[in-house]
């Protein structure tokens, strides 16, 4: 049970007869730049039972009413577990399918975890870590939010690296013995999702057994190439990072004042997240580029090619790739100017984490220089050909290479990938109460 660190919650759900359409909204940090969608979602909710009002849009968190709006959900959460707007399950998860226009859904498990196994901080050996850098100063304007808050309802997706799809798909061929607790579309273009419970039993070890599997040293080590040096990564936090830290921070706050005996089942320890592999055919992992600013191009590449000289790494411009599969290759567009920015024995292990340290050193030393991250190979066409510009493509990434960048090289770079639009993000839906 050492590696163990899941935990089968009481959830709570809406009554029978409450409008889900209405009541499921999407994560609080999507859309920070358009009020006019949270309006519109305002307009749609009216009076109705929602998760709205039980969370805090992030587009107003910088509002003057903050403390005001903060105090309404706090209320609104006491009421729905008074009025009986929120019911609770006994104890078990619940099996998650998500259509959001794509050719297939997303599927997913609701179940809780050990903020105890679960660390931000760079150099870190928890068996739940994130993907990203954590940014600490995005934690206290959302902690104040939890401060009070009676439940929690999550936005959080767990990532596991379950290549042969023994975890979570067996379980969609036994719906039909589940109980099916919520059917719905979602809102504002969110699609369609379905959820079924599935209580705490024989089930639900056989999941947790399946994994508390993905901790076992040889097999890790084997999938990703690597030593007992390297510290076990079971699950990535893969979206709803700054949530998972504000819940951590809001645990270690609440523990200081409990026994042991008090810390061990206390609802705050839990935090309640979706589970997904990261195989899942719904997830598609695409590379984030980037375009360079205000720039001379030679003056760019000689000063990458000195950085990675001092890291025991060679760098060059060349015109296409060379034939050695372990140099990492960036395809480059400047004014008058394309080709291959090469670098061969790269001290890290995937090539996002190689171009991001490359470039943090020379805007370091630059500070006329400025980056921007691009979506679409395109974009980056258009602005890198612009006098004073330089753009980069980054590689595709393999699934596996998430994990395995935070194995070697501890959280990935900041803009390392992006995983799915704004539409397809979790909404809220179920919540568990962090307080006795």
């Amino acid at each position: 049970m050492a590696n163990r660190c899941t935990y089968i919650p009481q959830i709570m759900l809406p009554k029978a007869g409450c409008d889900l359409s209405k009541w499921a909204v999407i994560a609080c940090d999507q859309y920070t730049s358009q009020p006019e969608y949270w309006a519109e979602t305002d307009h749609i909710v009216g009076d109705a039972p929602s998760t709205l009002r039980l969370t805090l849009p992030e587009v107003y968190l910088e509002g003057a009413d903050v403390a005001a709006r903060t105090e309404k959900i706090h209320e609104t959460m006491r009421r729905y577990m008074a009025d009986g707007t929120l019911r609770t399950l006994s104890a078990g998860v619940v099996l998650t399918e998500r259509w959001s226009g794509g050719t297939c859904p997303r599927r997913g498990i609701v179940l809780a975890v050990d903020l105890e196994a679960y660390e931000y901080t760079p150099g870190s050996a928890s068996l739940i870590r994130p993907t990203e850098k954590t940014v600490v100063e995005r934690i206290p304007p959302r902690l104040k939010v939890r401060q009070g808050a009676c439940m929690e309802l999550p936005h959080i997706m767990i990532l596991i690296d379950d290549p042969d799809r023994r975890i979570i798909e067996p379980l969609f061929d036994k719906t039909d013995s589940f109980e099916k607790v919520y059917d719905t579309d979602l809102m504002q273009g969110g699609g369609h999702i379905t959820g079924w419970f599935i209580p705490k039993g024989a089930e639900t070890d056989a999941i947790e057994d399946g994994l508390e599997a993905l901790c076992d040293r040889d097999t890790f080590n084997k999938k990703y190439g690597c030593t007992d040096a390297q510290a076990l990564l079971p699950y990535a936090v893969g979206d709803g990072n700054h949530s998972m830290a504000t819940a951590k921070a809001y645990w270690e706050d609440v523990k200081k004042g409990l026994s042991a005996a008090e810390q061990a089942d206390h609802p705050a320890r839990y935090a309640l997240v979706e589970v997904v592999n990261i195989h899942d055919e719904s997830l598609i992992i695409e590379p984030i580029h980037r375009v360079v600013f205000g720039v001379e191009t030679d003056a760019l590449f000689d000063g990458l090619a000195g950085f990675y000289a001092g890291q025991g790494c060679k760098a060059y411009v060349a015109d296409k790739a060379p034939a050695d599969a372990d140099a990492h290759c960036y395809p480059f567009c400047a004014a008058g100017k394309s080709g291959v920015f090469v670098v061969e024995n790269p001290k890290w292990s995937i090539p996002v984490a190689t171009m991001q340290a490359g470039l943090d050193a020379y805007l370091a030393q630059n500070s006329e220089a400025k980056i921007d991250y691009i979506h679409g190979a395109d974009v980056v066409e258009s602005l890198g050909t612009k006098p004073g510009n330089v753009g980069f493509i980054l590689p595709d990434i393999a699934k596996n290479d998430l994990f395995r960048g935070v194995v070697f090289d501890g959280v990935l770079p900041r803009k390392t990938f992006s995983m799915g639009e704004a539409h397809e993000k979790r909404y809220y839906m179920e919540a568990k109460t962090i307080v006795k």
